[in-house]
């Protein structure tokens, strides 16, 4: 393929940005400093001959490259999120480009603390000779989810240059808050008016993801009884203490996410706050199936009931919300969606790595939305932290897949 790469351009340009997401915030986006990089992408698919993209008034960015081929093909979509992590700082993001890495450990200049080392990050092994990109060692990257981004408006300019690559009607979706699990709450679907979809944001090269965590919310509420502390016995229930007995009780080596791996799922405690009279404790509960999760939320009642036991007059009630849902649910009556991705992946010149998310993505909530969406590699390496790092040659191959996967779709069609 002669073309000349656009992405690491791109990519540099926009981690500079901050788009931190803010958990806190109830504003859409919730920082507006997300528009920053949205204004920006809408100026270059524009400048790219893209008309129609725009960014709407919550941050999304929507765009189209029209079919240039006879056949009637189904829309597809490529997805990624612009926010970065609330968990390191994105302000004043410094990218280094590490030429021809040779398998040292790569120490940060701007804080020598900071040190991504092989042995601590074995896919490294495979990057001998590539060229790798950290940030300077007081914050982010932003390869989590801005790698993407760069990918899929190289893979957007290629088609747009290369008339003669035929292809089906492609959409473009860029969202903002995915890092604090809003980022499909406010897509148009109608307006986004695709067949099927994929997230760009996942990790190794080759890899794809078409499973993932299914998720609740779990919320305990208790009440205690209040009393002046100097006229308190046999009157005062705390309910502080009967809160934090609870998370107390939970099982130690087992159900957390600190002891749990692979297809194991957990209960965890995120937040606990409250007074003598009352006290809330905010869970988090995931697993791959909804049994698993009712088993799981089933462990977090009996602990609650039987620490109610010995505080008479005291109450509790635990309420479950649901998050999302496991997509496979849904991409298993869709196979060509990851059939597909697999075959782009290997036209790529890599091998394709099917694995599970302990996790969610946009393509999570996206699938139970209409829209089944699995999740390609992206290149991003240890996510939300100063020691996030990508390939160059990484962030080629996700851009050559992308291509392929509308090329593909355009053939069987």
């Amino acid at each position: 393929m002669t073309y000349k790469h656009t992405f690491l351009d791109r990519f540099l340009r926009y981690v500079q940005i901050d788009t931190q997401s803010d958990p806190n915030s109830s504003t859409i986006p919730s920082t507006e400093k997300q528009k920053a990089l949205g204004k920006l992408l809408v100026e270059e698919l524009q400048e790219m001959g893209i008309s129609d993209a725009h960014m709407d008034e919550y941050g999304y960015v929507y765009a189209t490259i029209p079919s240039n081929t006879d056949k009637e093909v189904p829309v597809i979509c490529f997805c990624s999120h612009m926010d970065t992590s609330p968990d390191s700082s994105g302000t004043g993001v410094k990218p280094i480009i590490h030429r021809n890495y040779d398998g040292s450990d790569l120490v940060l200049p701007d804080d020598p603390n900071v040190v991504i080392r092989l042995s601590e990050h074995p896919d490294l092994a495979e990057q001998i000779g590539n060229d790798i990109i950290t940030a300077s060692g007081t914050t982010l990257l932003g390869a989590d989810n801005k790698a993407g981004l760069a990918e899929i408006m190289d893979a957007a300019n290629y088609f747009m240059t290369h008339p003669e690559v035929k292809h089906g009607t492609i959409r473009i979706l860029f969202t903002p808050d995915e890092e604090i699990g809003r980022g499909v709450d406010k897509v148009d679907m109608e307006k986004l008016g695709a067949d099927f979809g994929y997230t760009v944001d996942g990790e190794k090269a080759g890899s794809l993801e078409d499973e993932t965590f299914s998720a609740d919310a779990a919320i305990i509420e208790i009440q205690g009884i209040s009393a002046h502390p100097g006229f308190a016995k046999g009157k005062l229930v705390s309910a502080l203490k009967i809160a934090s007995e609870i998370v107390a009780k939970l099982p130690k080596d087992t159900l957390s996410p600190e002891t749990t791996e692979g297809r194991e799922g957990f209960v965890h405690p995120v937040s606990m706050d409250g007074t003598v009279e009352n006290a809330k404790i905010v869970f988090i509960v995931r697993d791959f199936t909804d049994e698993k999760l009712q088993d799981h939320e089933a462990v977090l009642q009996k602990i609650m009931d039987e620490v109610l036991e010995n505080y008479p007059g005291a109450s509790g009630k635990l309420t479950v919300t649901e998050q999302y849902r496991n997509m496979k649910k849904v991409l298993d009556n869709h196979p060509q969606v990851v059939d597909y991705a697999v075959e782009a992946i290997k036209r790529a010149g890599l091998k394709p790595i099917r694995s599970s998310i302990r996790g969610g993505t946009d393509g999570s909530r996206l699938s139970f939305m209409g829209l089944p969406c699995p999740n390609i590699f992206a290149g991003e390496h240890a996510f939300h932290s100063k020691q996030e790092w990508v390939s160059v040659q990484d962030m080629e191959k996700a851009t050559l897949t992308i291509i392929h996967l509308a090329r593909i779709w355009e053939e069987n069609s």
